[in-house]
């Protein structure tokens, strides 16, 4: 869900800072890959300072960790970690959209309709992701709490290391469409109390197809 298009372009350090977090997104960097100053500074076609900058900009960002012998790698994630994780997502943005519900204007919850639709209209799995992010920011921008935004972004870069949305599992995509409509339903009838509960559920139904997703792969959770 995090945005980053927001980061400044500013010095080639924050492009290659950009540049990485997108593909962190995308699953192309998976968890336990190794960031090889050299080898990323001639794919971006930049210098090895810019790109030596990004991967410290990861590091604080809780993305990347030093592994013995191996350097700059992805961070791995374990079981406790993404439970963590989706536990305080849900607590945020319950609250987001329980401040949504009072605070949103007529033309955010138009806008918020409008996404939904589109979602629920596309088969194609890059978009689907994008309309189901921007719909999440575009609540959280309606709940006008900027600390709760600066909460939700700071945890979203964390989520990236599990990569792709989890709307690409079968049936996801319409189920989350149905959840977003009910919710919409509650922040126009302004019931601040229904709409955090189903925010609520809606993040704990994504964790649910989350660990499922994981528990499928051959590999164990913590080795994700």
């Amino acid at each position: 869900m995090i945005d980053t298009t927001d980061i400044e372009d500013g010095p080639q350090g924050n492009g290659a800072y950009r540049r990485l977090l997108e593909e962190i997104s995308r699953g192309d960097l998976l968890p336990g890959a190794r960031l090889r100053e050299t080898e990323l500074a001639e794919r971006l076609g930049i210098s090895r300072t810019p790109v030596r900058e990004a991967i410290r900009q990861l590091e604080a960002d809780g993305l990347v960790a030093h592994v013995p012998r191996q350097g700059a790698t992805i961070r791995v994630l374990d079981y406790t970690e993404v439970m963590e994780l989706y536990e305080m997502r849900a607590v945020l943005e319950g609250t987001a959209a329980r401040l949504a519900a009072r605070a949103a204007s007529d033309l955010e919850l138009d806008e918020l309709a409008a996404l939904n639709e589109e979602l629920a209209a596309t088969g194609d799995l890059r978009l689907a992701y994008d309309l189901n992010r921007q719909f999440h920011l575009t609540l959280l921008d309606a709940a006008k709490n900027r600390y709760l935004i600066r909460s939700v972004n700071a945890l979203q870069k964390t989520l990236l290391i599990l990569g792709p949305s989890t709307l690409a599992e079968a049936d996801r995509a319409k189920q989350a469409v149905e959840e977003h409509a009910a919710l919409l339903d509650a922040l126009k009838a302004r019931d601040g109390t229904r709409a955090e509960a189903l925010m609520r559920a809606h993040i704990e139904a994504a964790h649910r197809v989350r660990l499922k997703a994981l528990r499928g792969r051959e590999r164990p959770i913590d080795a994700v």
